[in-house]
């Protein structure tokens, strides 16, 4: 939200995935809308798994013909590549054939973390190992001239997307023209014709009078 915040000229749209991906809110302006849809996101509305290469191709598809200079897509992940049609290193050749940089960004404490899992019981969490191919984000990132980062907290997610904010901010260069038209040469030829009347009215037509 904070980011979409600090960037409210751009247009900005939002991919989800999982096993599959889904364009949640196409390149907008509107700014009100594209946080009302990040709001509705719910675990669980897409199949299983984590296309990585699938989220990333969606994302390039949306910004491939969008009537910007630069063009980003930020690539958050919390797990492996194990799904989809589309390989990520794919993904990032297509990103990189339409001009588009990626950061990508893998979230997740390292080591063993809760994750939920159904079973006959209900959900319950278990500790399973946190497991992001970092090899793979970095190559798609750099790939692109983009980054790939870590977060393995809240604080550190805030200060990658701060980071990514300042990187992406380019000066605006303006280039002022002042166009100088001459005013004078009206006045100049008023002024003439009253002195040339003044003459002929003080030498002729006044002279005559008694």
């Amino acid at each position: 939200m904070d980011f979409i915040d600090g960037r409210p000229n751009d247009l900005i749209g939002l991919v989800i995935f999982s096993g599959q991906s889904f364009t949640q809110c196409p390149l907008t302006s509107d700014h009100a809308v594209l946080k009302n849809l990040l709001k509705d996101i719910k675990s669980g509305a897409l199949k299983d798994g984590t296309a990585i290469g699938e989220g990333l191709a969606t994302s390039v598809s949306s910004l491939k013909e969008a009537p910007t200079k630069s063009k980003v897509v930020v690539l958050i992940t919390d797990g492996v590549n194990n799904s989809g049609s589309i390989a990520p290193q794919t993904a990032g050749e297509i990103a990189l054939t339409f001009g588009v940089r990626v950061y990508s960004v893998g979230v997740g404490t390292r080591g063993m973390a809760p994750y939920p899992v159904q079973t006959l019981f209900g959900v319950q969490y278990q500790n399973m190992e946190v497991q992001i191919d970092e090899d793979l984000l970095t190559a798609v990132a750099d790939a692109t001239d983009g980054r790939y980062y870590r977060a393995v907290n809240n604080r550190r997610l805030e200060s990658i997307f701060a980071e990514i904010d300042k990187l992406e901010k380019s000066k605006i260069e303006i280039t002022e023209f002042k166009r100088y038209t001459e005013e004078y040469l009206p006045f100049a030829l008023l002024a003439g014709l009253l002195f040339i009347l003044e003459l002929v009215l003080r030498y002729a037509w006044l002279r005559t009078l008694p």
